[in-house]
């Protein structure tokens, strides 16, 4: 009966019953005059089953609102914040009027210090990223929060110098002392390196070297690393296995990477190439799949890569190129900008508000994994029936 009893185990151990699909995460940009308040975005969120997401402040009135929710919220230090908190008196006084009295109610569970701070254009607040991180953590510490809220700072990819071949992937030298600094405290705290990875931006630079199915996680040759000879079939994950590379050089190789963004624009200048809605639909229905799955890199294949999508909504204050204002799955009346398999329905009422059901685009792998849990089930009863027989 034990031989019955693994195979009925190895059976049913890919099925959830066991391991679960982490869900992923979403970034809730705010740059806009006609997006829908706080509440109704929480019910977007809950009908998408969307379980994380990230703001770029502490909003009261989002951190009031998801309370109670099952959202984990990573909130973020404004950049002009850093020479402030970096004393930590002020970082205590931060920490006490913007997390505590949210927490626990709201599932605060990360506090990104500035965002993109190491290839800014006002290179002078590079100074002050180190010493307020650490006056951030050590006010958490100080409230009994370090257990339950990490602190890291979201970076650009152009904080390398090299990002290929992924294993020739290292950070530009003038950066490189203030980096050490927090790979430190990263290793010292157990916390992630958040990097936005755009292929977007890669391709749209060089359309006639670069892939577009290699960019959009389309089935394509890919490229072997010559120095490593890993196998990379897209390239967010060669990007995200560069910074590994990067971190190594500077002798912190454990640090774990996450995609604090990533996306896909659906419209674009006549120069942006690539920013259609079928590429972003592609794009992101491609990276849901991936995630759905619980990928790795080739580098590390057996750590979940985890990403947070760019973005929920169009922002229509956003500065810059076309592109910039339409990253978003949703429009901020709560339709679709394009389905991306988080499908949704959206009815419109006097009220403008939205009716969402979820579909996801792992339907069809579900019903393969019904089919092939319907045949470990018959293997398992006539395994049971001939031993039975055996023993009479």
């Amino acid at each position: 009966m034990i031989h019955v009893f693994l195979l009925f185990s190895l059976c049913f151990s890919d099925y959830g019953f066991i391991q679960g699909v982490t869900s992923l995460g979403i970034n809730y940009g705010q740059v806009g005059d006609n997006l829908p308040p706080p509440d109704k975005v929480l019910d977007l969120l809950t009908a998408l089953k969307l379980t994380k997401a990230r703001i770029y402040d502490t909003n009261p009135q989002v951190l009031t609102t998801f309370a109670n929710s099952n959202i984990e919220l990573i909130v973020t230090v404004e950049n002009q914040m850093l020479p402030v908190v970096m004393d930590p008196q002020q970082a205590l006084q931060w920490v006490s009027t913007h997390i505590k009295p949210y927490f626990p109610a709201t599932k605060i569970t990360g506090i990104a210090v500035g965002n993109e701070i190491f290839t800014d254009d006002d290179t002078s607040l590079l100074g002050y990223l180190v010493p307020a991180i650490v006056s951030i953590h050590g006010a958490l510490v100080q409230l009994g929060l370090d257990k339950y809220i990490q602190v890291s700072t979201p970076n650009s990819l152009a904080v390398l110098e090299v990002s290929y071949p992924p294993s020739a992937g290292s950070f530009k030298g003038e950066v490189s002392g203030v980096m050490s600094q927090f790979l430190q405290f990263l290793s010292s705290t157990g916390s992630p390196f958040w990097i936005n990875a755009y292929p977007y931006f890669a391709y749209k630079d060089s359309p006639n070297k670069i892939s577009l199915d290699y960019a959009l996680f389309n089935k394509n040759p890919g490229m072997v690393d010559p120095y490593t000879k890993l196998h990379y079939d897209n390239m967010l994950y060669a990007q995200v296995d560069a910074v590994v590379y990067a971190m190594s050089r500077l002798g912190y190789g454990g640090i774990e990477v996450r995609v604090s963004e990533t996306g896909w624009p659906s419209k674009g200048d006549s120069n942006e190439v690539g920013a259609t809605v079928q590429n972003a639909a592609v794009y992101n229905r491609n990276l849901l799949r991936r995630q759905m799955s619980n990928e790795g890199t080739p580098l590390r294949p057996n750590m979940r890569l985890e990403v947070y999508l760019f973005a929920l909504f169009n922002e229509d204050m956003k500065p810059g190129p076309t592109s910039e204002r339409n990253y978003g799955l949703f429009q901020p009346d709560g339709t679709m900008a394009y389905n991306v398999g988080l499908s949704a329905l959206a009815t419109s009422s006097s009220t403008s508000s939205a009716s969402i059901s979820l579909t996801s685009s792992a339907t069809k792998a579900s019903k393969v994994e019904y089919q092939s849990l319907v045949y470990c089930m018959f293997l398992y009863l006539l395994t049971f029936q001939v031993l039975m027989r055996r023993q009479h």
